[in-house]
């Protein structure tokens, strides 16, 4: 087997596609997230406590696809902002829960609304059994890379 034979063609690199898709979101959201003084960790943060009050620093975290020491960063910087609001003590165990602050809430309904447009935007030339089907799709492939890999069975 040549180097040649393993190589993955771009061009039809669904792995490469997706990495650029993401780029370009990514990208989008960050020029629409950036008058708002805002990144998209910073709004990813937001709308998961909008959507899951309480969570924690870590499950904020793996949410948010960054360590617990940045979310961490973020947390004080968002409390400081007057964002959300932690307890000083945890009620149960070491987690402190974080919640929005109204404050938060209303900054988080014009980002999203600006997130929003960029995903229509990223969508716009699909109909809408299309852009159920690439949901779909997608939520599949993210199911069969997460999912356990099986042991492979002993020889006989």
């Amino acid at each position: 087997m040549s180097d040649g034979d393993a190589q993955i063609e771009l061009d039809t690199s669904v792995g490469y596609l997706l990495k650029e898709a993401a780029s370009a979101l990514r990208s989008a959201m960050e020029a629409v997230l950036r008058p708002l003084e805002m990144s998209v960790t910073h709004y990813s943060c937001l709308e998961l406590l909008a959507q899951r009050p309480g969570l924690s620093n870590s499950e904020l975290a793996r949410g948010a696809f960054v360590s617990r020491q940045a979310m961490n960063v973020l947390l004080q910087a968002l409390e400081r902002d007057g964002f959300v609001t932690r307890p000083e003590q945890a009620s149960e165990g070491r987690v402190l829960p974080t919640r929005l602050t109204d404050l938060g809430r209303s900054r988080l309904a014009v980002a999203s609304a600006a997130v929003r447009g960029v995903e229509d935007r990223m969508r716009s030339d699909l109909d809408g059994s299309e852009r159920e089907q690439l949901r779909l799709l997608l939520a599949r492939c993210v199911a069969s890379l997460t999912a356990p890999t099986p042991e492979p069975a002993a020889p006989h």
